[in-house]
């Protein structure tokens, strides 16, 4: 695909100044709102994760008309339930050295120094309000005997600052901010402001006029109705787009529509090509699966990684002796372990698989028999019991007796719309926030850091940061005549294909290609070939694809073969990229770079920015944003 480069972008919105000042500085410059006149303003929030659930409850209370809209049937059905670890914060609980500085360091080199300082250091100051936050809505956090909050190790750092609810996280964090919504929801039904719910709807396109975002276009996904909808502002919460490689750990309902589609109105879209593999995932059984399971990194804490030291030892794990096998990440990164990053960790399973050494060709074992021994069963029970359970009702084998077996797995996504400090994306009135963003995690996103984003984003950046917009005011009315015809006119193309292709088939090889060519490790020939079969591959999908029904009535489907629509177009846009980007960073590891011991090679003279794409007629323009860091200086990742 054929690019040009546009003029740099920079964030005007960030304050300057002494880091640990500058939120607290743009928050006092920041225009504000008055309560009575909060309630003339609408807001349009899509998603109801923890970021868009967070989002939605805070500007309710703040007194503004939310309209809000999900896709699941129930907003607490968002993906963030499947997050299971834990949360962030440097709260130094353990007295262990633990710091805000601390967690803004980790969190840059975690990234691989390819994330904003500004961005990073805020996120890490709000981190000890959320826990505060969360327990007063009555997350119920582990506590340790005394009854003090528990925490315990993710990858990437050598402090103990995750806080968790056993193996149920995200749901618990997810049931905190869905009853913060629902209050305003009951609020809404009963005429005295709040929420105006719309589940199982889905947002189709952006309504732009006059160069600000003022509405969407949705379709409900039950009776097919496709209606406008129209406020002063709109707050994308939606996720990320890791099902463009079909099997990933995330839900299959997940989608990168809405951000596409604000992609195709002006909304520049930031650094696609940094997709996260996450290491603990179960390996892949057939071709049956649609997706795939992601198993904790908490597990990681008393888990201990290895494979057979010998190639081809086809022995069960239980009668392979210590002394026959390799610990290798404790052996390659004797300060970190088995607590290396996702990367990292992600690239040493795939370096052992590849020489021959992997659990049924594709796997590694996490074993649990050290700890088990060391602290007794009931005591692993106790941290980890629902997800030993999870793994042995999908692979028929008990944990407690013999080592998982697991696998990386598209996870996560450090790519997203562009925003500036203020959250605000290139069209004015659209604000992104979550993962739907890229502001916060540079080429790879360290362990219990997205729900720490995701809440930081929506109960504290944004209803600051919305205000001095809403509060600059000049909005006049819209006509939403013709502005849901090309969402409308785009299920009518889809319907009336009528080919002989199912939409699942034309994804599963768009995921196979991309995984293989655009995955854990990327060369040149590999996206070559992947840049030139993706536009095959979509042409094919227009001429041949199988959408049956009707767009009149519930119709998965075509909500389906939309989706994938959008993927075949987001893809070609990931792989130009991930082609641009000479060098490895994080999660984007291009085989031709990379040092001796195959650790990423970071080339900063030339590649330290932030790719934001325009979407234009005549093809994408990448526009840089130089990445400065005066607090932090860039260097070699070690965790040696």
């Amino acid at each position: 695909m054929n690019y040009t480069i546009g003029e740099p972008i920079a964030d005007t919105a960030a304050p300057v100044g002494p880091i640990e000042g500058r939120w607290d500085q743009r928050k006092f410059s920041a225009k504000l709102v008055n309560p009575a006149n909060r309630r003339k303003h609408r807001i349009i929030v899509v998603g109801t994760g923890l970021a868009g659930g967070s989002a939605g409850a805070t500007l309710a209370e703040q007194g503004y008309q939310v309209v809000q809209f999900c896709f699941q049937d129930s907003p607490r059905r968002a993906h963030s339930v499947a997050a299971q670890g834990g949360i962030n914060a440097a709260k130094n609980y353990r007295n262990d050295g633990d710091s805000v500085f601390r967690l803004f360091y980790d969190t840059v080199k975690g990234g691989d120094f390819r994330s904003r300082e500004s961005n990073v250091y805020r996120l890490a100051q709000i981190s000890t309000q959320i826990i505060d936050q969360c327990v007063a809505q009555g997350v119920p956090f582990a506590r340790e005997y005394g009854g003090l909050l528990d925490t315990r190790s993710f990858g990437g750092v050598q402090v103990e600052r995750t806080f968790y609810a056993r193996g149920q996280t995200g749901q618990q964090l997810l049931l905190g901010a869905y009853q913060a919504l629902s209050r305003q929801i009951d609020a809404g039904n009963s005429g005295a402001g709040g929420v105006e719910m719309h589940a199982r709807t889905e947002m189709l396109d952006l309504i732009v006029v006059d160069g600000r975002a003022r509405g969407i276009v949705a379709r409900d996904l039950v009776t097919g109705e496709i209606a406008s909808y129209l406020a002063d502002a709109v707050v994308l919460a939606t996720g990320g787009y890791g099902n463009v490689f079909y099997l990933s750990t995330n839900a299959k309902g997940s989608n990168a529509t809405a951000i596409w589609r604000a992609h195709k109105r002006g909304a520049y879209l930031a650094n696609p090509c940094y997709t996260q593999i996450h290491p603990t995932c179960i390996p892949r059984s057939g071709e049956h699966q649609s997706k795939l399971t992601l198993m904790s990194e908490s597990l990681r804490n008393d888990g201990r990684i290895w494979v057979p030291l010998t190639a081809g030892d086809a022995r069960k794990p239980n009668e392979i002796p210590e002394a026959e096998r390799d610990y290798y990440l404790e052996r390659l990164y004797p300060s970190f372990g088995n607590l290396v990053p996702r990367d990292i960790a992600s690239r040493a399973a795939k370096s052992v698989c590849d020489e021959g050494r992997g659990v049924h060709g594709e796997g590694v074992y996490l074993d649990f028999a050290d700890a088990i021994n060391r602290l007794g069963r009931s005591e692993i029970e106790s941290s980890y019991g629902n997800l030993f359970d999870m793994y042995e009702r999908i692979t028929a084998e008990d944990p407690y007796e013999v080592p998982m077996r697991i696998y990386p797995a598209i996870h996560y996504t450090m790519g997203g719309l562009w925003v500036d400090y203020d959250l605000q994306s290139t069209i004015p009135g659209l604000f992104v926030i979550g993962e739907a963003n890229f502001s916060d995690h540079g080429a790879n996103r360290l362990g219990a850091s997205a729900l720490m984003q995701g809440l930081a984003d929506g109960y504290f950046v944004l209803p600051a940061t919305i205000n001095d917009y809403i509060a600059r005011g000049g909005f006049s009315d819209v006509d939403p005549r013709g502005a849901a015809d090309p969402a409308t006119e785009r299920l009518e193309r889809l319907l009336a294909v009528n080919g002989d292709r199912t939409v699942d088939s034309f994804h599963r090889e768009l995921g196979t290609l991309l995984w293989d060519n655009c995955g854990m490790a990327r060369d040149e020939a590999g996206l070559r070939k992947a840049a030139e079969r993706i536009p095959e591959l979509r042409a094919e999908f227009w001429r041949s694809v199988l959408v049956p029904g009707t767009g009149s009535d519930l119709n998965q489907e075509l909500e389906k073969a939309n989706r994938v629509a959008d993927y075949l177009e987001f893809a070609e846009l990931l792989v130009l990229d991930a082609t641009v980007r000479e060098e490895s960073c994080g999660g984007h590891f291009r085989t031709e770079h990379q040092t001796p011991d195959g650790e990423a090679l970071r080339d900063d003279e030339h590649f330290s920015y932030v790719a934001a794409w325009e979407h234009a007629s005549s093809g994408p323009v990448l526009h840089k944003e130089q990445l400065t860091f005066d607090y932090l200086h860039p260097s070699t990742r070690s965790y040696t």
